[in-house]
């Protein structure tokens, strides 16, 4: 609740949710998981995701970054696939193993 310009947040039963509310209510965030086109792969995509939060105004944009990319296998799990999308000091990284295809 937003009182004379102050934050009140009432209900967290820890000191966690309370920062979390507050996050939330200021600059929501969210890691984003998508999949991402694999050249050579044994699959055509692998799933990815962010190893941070992103701002959620951004989302559709890094969305978009992801789209343009393709990716040689092999990969291996927690590959750094996008190093700082958008300039951001987020990296988007590779969610499973993906072998070269035989």
């Amino acid at each position: 609740e937003n009182v004379n310009g102050e934050l009140i947040i009432e209900g967290h039963s820890c000191k966690r949710g309370e920062v979390y509310a507050r996050d939330e209510f200021i600059s929501p965030k969210r890691i984003l998981t998508t999949t991402m086109r694999v050249e050579n792969g044994f699959l055509p995509l692998i799933p990815v995701r962010s190893n941070s939060a992103i701002p959620k105004e951004r989302l559709r944009a890094t969305l978009r970054e992801i789209a343009k990319m393709k990716v040689k296998a092999p990969i291996k799990m927690g590959d750094v696939l996008i190093e700082h999308v958008l300039g951001l000091e987020i990296n988007i990284i590779a969610s499973r193993d993906l072998i070269e295809e035989a």
